[in-house]
């Protein structure tokens, strides 16, 4: 599939996307991933060493094990069946009124868009992105969800720029989160708020689910690095998809190695089950023998390089598509 930013930033090097709130808030790397200017030896198993935003990593396997790739918290089993029931609900509920419960469309269901530029003062160094690399992250979103047949159509709404030196380093779960979104936040569960800044902590982004907004609707919405958005310098995760991978769980998505090789894993069907995150691009990896299919390492809900995603499954539409109509579709 065509990367529509790939001509213009280059096909760059494959090498990180989400943690847990709770490692956000961690400790600081050890000393093998200290913040250092000298690369280090390389490890013969699993690659080079790796070197992220300062941040130095024995290889590109230790940097995806700091929990720093993606910053949207785990969601465990319990949680996952209490979800699951909820939507079964839902859908009966819907049914026993005469209202039918389909997939709607492609491009039937129009998603407004704020954007919030977090910077430390002006300049692309202090964060504040231009409008045009604003407009290519959008247009990333839409070659994404539209290639892949949703009925999800982005529109930019409006954009904010703010000046806030604690916003800019903000974490998941932060008093200054809390704030920049109390402050910022536009719409309703309809309305899709994405925040840029320079997170602390090494990472990239993170996102709610649709199901976290009733009982914290200031806190819905995703936030990304502001240098993961095409053309951005966060190589290799800066062809916007860092943003496609958080709006993913911003529609109710999983990661795809959620669960391992357990048949419910990310609770789609046609998403093979994989045992741990996918780094890179490793064509043909296959960690859960057992079940059938290679591990879907293309796929925008793993972790793999930005220049190695391509694609979301037939059933991860159809649970976006259900997920939005049972919480954000007015």
């Amino acid at each position: 599939m065509f990367k529509p930013w790939s001509r213009l930033v280059g096909m760059l090097a494959l090498a990180g996307l989400c943690v847990t709130a709770a490692q956000a808030a961690g400790p600081a790397p050890s000393a093998t991933a200290a913040r250092s200017s000298a690369v280090g030896a390389t490890d013969p198993d699993f690659g080079p060493a790796f070197v992220f935003r300062g941040y130095s990593y024995p290889n590109q396997k230790a940097f995806i094990d700091s929990g720093r790739r993606c910053s949207t918290r785990h969601v465990d089993e319990s949680e996952e069946r209490a979800v699951d029931d909820a939507l079964r609900a839902w859908r009966a509920d819907r049914l026993s009124q005469g209202q039918l419960v389909g997939l709607r469309p492609a491009g039937s269901v129009n998603v407004p868009v704020w954007f919030h530029v977090i910077n430390n003062g002006g300049g692309l160094a202090n964060g504040d992105i231009p409008q045009s690399q604003i407009d290519a992250q959008m247009a990333v979103l839409a070659a994404a969800y539209g290639g892949a047949g949703s009925p999800f159509v982005f529109q930019l709404a409006g954009v904010t720029r703010t000046t806030n030196a604690s916003w800019y380093t903000a974490t998941p779960g932060t008093a200054a989160e809390s704030q920049m979104k109390s402050t910022l936040r536009q719409g309703g569960p309809e309305t899709l708020n994405i925040y840029s800044n320079n997170m602390g902590g090494g990472l990239l982004g993170w996102a709610t689910f649709p199901s976290d907004y009733a009982s914290k609707p200031l806190m819905d919405g995703v936030v990304i690095l502001y240098s993961s958005v095409p053309g951005g310098t966060a190589t290799p995760y800066n062809l916007g998809d860092t943003g496609t991978h958080e709006v993913g769980h911003w529609m109710g998505l999983y990661h795809t190695f959620q669960g391992g090789c357990t048949r419910r894993n990310d609770q789609v069907s046609d998403t093979p089950a994989e045992r741990s995150a996918a780094y890179g691009c490793p064509t043909g990896r296959d960690t859960c023998t057992r079940q059938a299919g290679v591990d879907p390492i293309l796929n925008f809900m793993d972790y793999t390089d930005d220049a190695c995603m391509v694609e979301f499954s037939g059933g991860q539409v159809s649970r976006m598509d259900l997920m939005h109509q049972q919480y954000r579709t007015p």
